[in-house]
């Protein structure tokens, strides 16, 4: 029988098996938790609304414009840090799709401005329910006071990000 580590411990018999346990050392980084936790919301999110043809770019766009109002193409690449030729996409295929207009602006013909549609608002309330809903399930191990609490803290984390607005 082969030797243990000095101070390790063997899993509980009902406990998850060796090669599934997250390892004690990552358990206590709480970056590794919020990496962890955000990476199966993401991945939950984006199932849903993949089943819609749709991403989590296009869902960010459409809250954008919804939240603060029309942009030129060029300032929802900086509001929402993605790459210029991707947010093209992005807009095309909203567009293409009836959920955003796009316009050129009459002083600067090279200017794209861009427009959520009654039908984009209604989309980005259903997207927004499918996002609660993966909320939920993500946040059902704690009580709603306590749903509240990490939603303050997270929210306070997030306003001091390097880059956040």
């Amino acid at each position: 029988m082969a030797s243990e580590e000095p101070g390790s411990t063997a899993p509980a018999a009902d406990g998850p098996s060796p090669a599934r346990a997250t390892p004690p050392t990552l358990l206590d980084l709480s970056t590794y938790l919020l990496s962890r936790t955000g990476k199966a919301a993401r991945s939950r999110l984006a199932e849903r609304l993949a089943r819609r043809g749709l991403r989590l770019w296009d869902m960010a766009v459409l809250a954008a414009l919804a939240d603060f109002g029309p942009h030129a193409q060029r300032d929802l690449v900086r509001r929402l840090g993605v790459d210029a030729s991707d947010m093209a996409k992005v807009a095309d295929q909203l567009a293409l799709a009836g959920y955003v207009e796009r316009t050129r602006d009459a002083a600067d013909r090279r200017r794209l401005s861009v427009t959520v549609t009654e039908a984009g608002r209604a989309l980005l309330a259903e997207l927004r329910a499918e996002a609660l809903a993966v909320q939920d399930e993500v946040l059902a191990p704690l009580s709603g006071a306590e749903r509240r609490v990490l939603h303050e803290l997270l929210a306070r984390i997030h306003a001091e990000l390097p880059g956040t607005p």
